[in-house]
């Protein structure tokens, strides 16, 4: 028996143009593990003492971004469009698109929310360090047997 591969369409019917066209092109996907286009990818990294959260934003300045934390929840926005670039009109090819983005993190209850979070945006990185609580760094991982 062989492997033939699916292709992502899931109805026969449905070519990409008629699923873009009425924004159901991911009509059957999972909205956990759902990625958009427009949001910057992400990555977390854990420490034992702290998490860094990373963003790849390339083309941004400091100021573009607006950044807060509210309960246990990380707010990391930028206002910046296509239209905030001067036009110039020696391109023969323009591809490069900015848009503006805000994405929202639950954070661990391991982290410290009375320590300062710090930020520092750095070659298109956007990357934060948070805190954890002393009693999460010393904390031990359990083991668990399978039987």
């Amino acid at each position: 028996m062989s492997l033939i591969k699916s292709p992502k369409q899931r109805l026969p019917w449905m070519n990409s143009a008629f699923a873009k066209s009425f924004g159901i092109d991911d009509l059957f996907q999972d909205d956990f593990f759902a990625t958009r286009q427009d949001l910057p990818a992400m990555n977390v990294k854990e420490h034992e003492d702290d998490f860094e959260i990373e963003f790849a934003v390339p083309g941004y300045s400091r100021e573009d971004f607006k950044v807060s934390v509210e309960d246990d929840i990380l707010y990391v926005s930028a206002d910046k469009t296509f239209d905030d670039i001067e036009d110039e009109d020696d391109y023969t090819r323009r591809e490069f698109r900015y848009s503006n983005f805000q994405r929202m993190l639950q954070l661990p209850k391991s982290v410290n929310l009375s320590e300062e979070v710090m930020a520092n945006y750095k070659d298109g990185l956007l990357t934060f360090r948070l805190i954890k609580h002393k009693d999460a760094i010393n904390s031990k991982r359990k083991e668990i047997h399978i039987s």
